[in-house]
């Protein structure tokens, strides 16, 4: 019998020294407003123009970051890297704009959303309540710690997002192994 597969959490590393932290605008390179949340709803995105993501701390530019909202910003290297994996069916690369820079940088677009949050194995989950006072929230998780996902739940999926936290991103181990063995900067991931 085979060993179940193995996913992880995909998060910014926040402590490489000397790194940039990028923001979210809400405007395209041609100053039309965006919706700063799109990214996250596991869609295929027509956008007519660039975003726009601005540098919040000056420093060294990562193959991978995070925006404040979560939101991947992807360097041509990992690109590549997704395309060599086969993954065009689960990520979209949306050219995007970083203020003061040249090189081409893209929004990774995780094209699916699925409920694969294994709650009994997570150290910690709550969910929004009616008292809470965000009704379009109700139902979705409040907080996760510990995040861990039903292997049976993802399907063929390389990559996701999880249904109700769709800050976090899901992958497998083949593409963590790949991204490491490239040698990618910015990562930092945790076994699911």
């Amino acid at each position: 019998m085979s060993a179940p597969p193995r996913y992880f959490e995909l998060w910014d590393e926040m402590s490489v020294p000397g790194r940039w932290v990028l923001y979210q605008t809400d405007i395209d390179e041609h100053g039309r407003k965006l919706d700063p949340w799109q990214f996250k709803r596991g869609t295929l995105l027509q956008l007519e123009g660039r975003p726009v993501l601005g540098i919040a701390h000056p420093g060294i530019s990562l193959d991978f970051s995070l925006t404040e909202l979560a939101t991947p910003v992807v360097t041509e290297r990992l690109v590549s890297l997704f395309e060599q994996l086969e993954l065009e069916n689960e990520v979209q690369f949306i050219p995007a704009q970083v203020q003061g820079q040249t090189d081409p940088f893209f929004i990774l677009n995780v094209l699916h959303v699925i409920r694969c949050i294994d709650d009994a194995r997570c150290e910690h989950v709550s969910y929004w309540k009616p008292e809470d006072g965000e009704p379009e929230l109700v139902g979705k998780y409040q907080n996760v710690s510990g995040l861990k996902v039903d292997p049976a739940r993802m399907g063929d999926l390389s990559i996701c997002r999880p249904w109700g936290w769709t800050g976090a991103i899901i992958l497998t181990e083949r593409i963590k192994l790949a991204m490491e063995r490239a040698g990618m900067t910015g990562l930092r991931l945790r076994e699911a």
